[in-house]
């Protein structure tokens, strides 16, 4: 598990925040790709009508060294070779037009525009293996999200699910928060989570408390003890974390107590044949429940230590009941969501637009969740953020 280290008293939420990424100008860009693509061709075309209609003293085709320098941005490497031919070829045409063929000034003209080309087909050649590499490297970390965090099925039981999961570096597609859903003999049990940190240092942390969740939801019957299981876990990892930086723990070192490597929690269960939602707090935002239109935070009656930081309460994770019938939903998120500032340093209302939203069907409510969410943070996300919306679906009749 991987943890960032600092001096200072642990607070009470990370600091972090499947799963289309926030749009990037690289998506920006390839909407108007038709547009890149003519630019080339329409500098080179103006570049021509301009020294043909000019008077004679004003020579405007060295300007043609820019096509190949735009064609090596834009194009393949194929189109900016051949655009650089061209170019080249309506130079020396407009210098014949002009008088100027075989004079020094021409002369000039014509071996810097081919120098140019070259470097150009260099610089094209250069870019499109970089845009190989960034696509392998997206394709791995888009394979090991999948990996890491399963998608979330649409239906458990008499639950409908849907998800929503923005990393902070978009182009990255992978993140320190997490989320799972399960079937479990106990009911179907749901776990939040957020580790302190974000980015590829905390993938190590979300894989080992996803499968230590995914193993103690299954024989776990209390949900108390899977939280309490999970904090012993990530004690583990921070051991072992501190034997490699700190050497031998025995030597009495300061700073292994004022740690703040942990992650927080929320663990959500929904026994079988029962209209209520069993919640365990571990440190992590309170959810939101929503209910007849209205939309009310959870507050935990007895709040729990983050996971990693269990030894700093002297309670154990305490279970918290709230009734959960056909057509409550139930809002799960990570501070991402609810730490998200605009231009003018606001947070994002969460409560506010999960309300505003609250009439629509679920998956156009978390689509619409996670588009304020954009929209508020300009697409610049500081922070990983993640949303599970849940709605209970009326029971089908029994058949006698």
């Amino acid at each position: 598990m991987t943890f960032h280290r600092t001096t200072t008293a642990p607070t009470a939420h990370a600091d972090t925040g499947p799963r289309p990424p926030a749009r990037t100008p690289r998506d920006r860009l390839a909407g108007s790709r038709p547009l890149s693509t003519a630019a080339p061709v329409l500098l080179m075309t103006a570049v021509a009508l301009t020294d043909l209609l000019t008077p004679r003293w004003l020579h405007v085709s060295p300007v043609m060294v820019a096509v190949p320098v735009l064609a090596s941005v834009l194009l393949p490497l194929w189109a900016t070779a051949a655009l650089g031919c061209v170019a080249l070829a309506v130079t020396a045409l407009l210098q014949a037009v002009a008088g100027q063929w075989g004079q020094p000034d021409s002369d000039v003209v014509l071996i810097s525009l081919f120098v140019v080309g070259l470097t150009s087909l260099a610089t094209c050649s250069l870019r499109r293996r970089r845009e190989r590499q960034l696509q392998q490297v997206r394709s791995v970390a888009e394979t090991a999200q999948r990996a890491l965090m399963h998608p979330l099925p649409h239906r458990l039981g008499a639950l409908a699910l849907r998800g929503a999961y923005l990393p902070a570096e978009s182009e990255a597609r992978i993140g320190g928060d997490f989320y799972e859903a399960l079937r479990t003999p106990y009911g179907i049990r749901i776990l939040v989570g957020d580790v302190r940190g974000k980015g590829l240092p905390a993938v190590g942390a979300s894989a080992a408390l996803l499968g230590a969740f995914r193993e103690l939801a299954q024989v776990e019957a209390s949900l108390t003890r899977v939280a309490e299981r999970l904090d012993e876990r990530a004690k583990r990892q921070i051991a072992a974390v501190d034997d490699i930086l700190d050497g031998d723990p025995s030597d009495g070192a300061p700073g292994t107590l004022f740690t703040e490597r942990f992650a927080t929690a929320l663990l959500v269960e929904f026994p079988p044949g029962e209209p209520v939602a069993r919640l365990v707090h571990c440190g992590h935002p309170e959810p939101f429940l929503v209910h007849a239109g209205r939309v009310r935070g959870l507050l935990p009656d007895l709040p729990g230590a983050p996971l990693g930081l269990g030894d700093l309460l002297e309670t154990a994770p305490a279970v918290q009941s709230v009734p959960f019938g056909p057509g409550d939903r139930l809002l799960l998120y990570t501070d991402g969501f609810i730490e998200a500032r605009d231009r003018w340093g606001r947070f994002l209302d969460l409560a506010a637009r999960a309300e505003a939203h609250a009439g629509r069907p679920l998956e156009a409510m978390v689509a619409g969740l996670r588009r304020d969410l954009v929209r508020h943070a300009r697409g610049d996300l500081g922070d990983d953020a993640a949303l599970v919306a849940l709605e209970r679906l009326p029971e089908p009749p029994v058949e006698p």
